[in-house]
């Protein structure tokens, strides 16, 4: 009996975790029909289905500080990147990104999916207080101390710390490297277990997210009925339709910057955007991908692995579109209005926060946290939308690679050369 038990319990535990999170949604469903009749009498009984999703979301708050600490001081470490190279990567880098988060609030503005629906009354009715200060963004840049920006959940006072340190660890690494030494060897393996640390509890957590769907969406069914994922769906559809614009600026940056053909390049690099798309990983899908630069495409082994391998590391583009829309998404269901100044505050936060977002599933689900914090809008509402984001994610990790992949041609130049 034993055996059998065992045996169904390592059956589940490997079912894909999206396949899980579909079973604990129809199941939630059935549980929220069966309880909506009882909604009035039992309100409180029903709230507390929403407890497991709390209790995640609060650990996923508590990671997101470390793991983005953490991501930058073990890219800096261990990445090999050529300083003109280099230059070049952190420009088209930087540019993707932007691009990214400026396509994603601008299908959010023009279609609005918020307003196409409630998800129940908001939690406050006071618009975020947050404004867009200059002057005092560059006061605070520097933290009173250094445990301040993780207890804050300050992304600009933390990115300032892990790139301080970063650079300074780096260059101290390149100098002991030129003397032989090897003192910084025992600082970069701390780092790198304290960031694997991180990452295995991150993946404990996402393995409880279909107790947390199923939790909320059966309190959602049994208190609100349906209509709320009405707004869902517009939601859906907008995020899917400002990746499709992205990856057409990718194809538009391939034909004019590269000598690869869009045709080429999307025939050649398919099994790496179909990994992504399957695993919602863009690390399990790495080797792939420079494989198929390599093999497939026909990059330079330079151009492929600034790309693939160091520029993954920083480049999450679907990541950054996806968090940026959520929180304007939110703020439209809410009845609240971002400004410009507080919607340049998301564009500044999730480039940020992207740099920091793991290559594992579901791992932009910690850095929105901090997206959502730095406009004041309540993180309680990132529940609602772990119920789309186990299919969501698969779609913005295959922009991820993409990404990566056109940093590689563009690396490349527009002539074809051998090394």
């Amino acid at each position: 009996m034993s055996k059998v038990t065992s045996k169904k319990y390592r059956s589940w535990k490997h079912i894909p975790l999206a396949l899980q999170i579909v079973i604990s949604i129809v199941f939630a469903v059935s549980l929220g029909t069966l309880l909506s009749g009882q909604a009035a009498n039992n309100p409180d009984l029903i709230n507390h289905l929403a407890t497991p999703c709390n209790l995640i979301l609060k650990a996923l708050r508590a990671l997101a500080t470390p793991l983005i600490m953490l991501a930058v001081l073990h890219s800096f470490l261990t990445a090999d990147i050529p300083g003109k190279s280099g230059r070049r990567l952190a420009t088209l880098l930087i540019t993707n990104t932007t691009v990214a988060i400026f396509i994603g609030l601008f299908v959010a503005n023009v279609l609005k999916p918020g307003s196409w629906g409630r998800l129940g009354a908001p939690l406050s009715t006071e618009a975020p207080s947050k404004t867009l200060d200059p002057w005092g963004l560059i006061q605070e840049i520097v933290p009173d101390s250094i445990l301040k920006p993780l207890v804050d959940n300050n992304v600009i006072q933390l990115i300032f710390m892990a790139l301080a340190f970063g650079v300074v660890l780096r260059a101290l690494k390149a100098q002991q490297i030129s003397e032989d030494k090897t003192d910084y060897q025992a600082i970069e393996r701390v780092i790198t277990i304290l960031f694997e640390a991180v990452i295995r509890i991150l993946h404990w957590i996402i393995a409880l997210v279909p107790l947390a769907v199923f939790g909320i969406v059966a309190k959602t069914v049994a208190l609100q009925g349906f209509a709320p994922f009405k707004a869902l769906g517009a939601f859906i559809v907008s995020v899917l339709l400002a990746l499709c614009l992205q990856a057409c600026y990718y194809l538009l940056r391939v034909k004019f910057g590269s000598w690869v053909k869009p045709t080429h390049f999307l025939r050649g690099g398919s099994e790496a955007l179909l990994t992504a798309f399957s695993t919602a990983s863009s690390t399990a899908t790495t080797p792939i991908t420079f494989e198929a630069l390599l093999e497939k495409i026909g990059l330079r082994e330079s151009s492929a692995s600034l790309g693939a391998l160091v520029g993954s590391n920083f480049n999450n583009d679907g990541t950054a579109l996806y968090e940026a829309m959520s929180a304007l998404f939110i703020a439209q269901v809410l009845g609240l209005h971002l400004s410009l100044p507080q919607q340049l505050i998301v564009i500044l936060t999730s480039i940020f926060a992207s740099v920091g977002a793991a290559g594992i599933p579901e791992a932009g689900l910690v850095t929105m946290t901090l997206v959502f914090t730095s406009v004041g809008l309540p993180t309680q509402y990132i529940a609602l939308l772990v119920t789309v984001d186990w299919f969501l994610d698969r779609c913005r990790t295959a922009i991820n690679v993409m990404g990566d992949m056109t940093v590689s041609c563009l690396l490349d130049g527009k002539q074809r050369r051998v090394e």
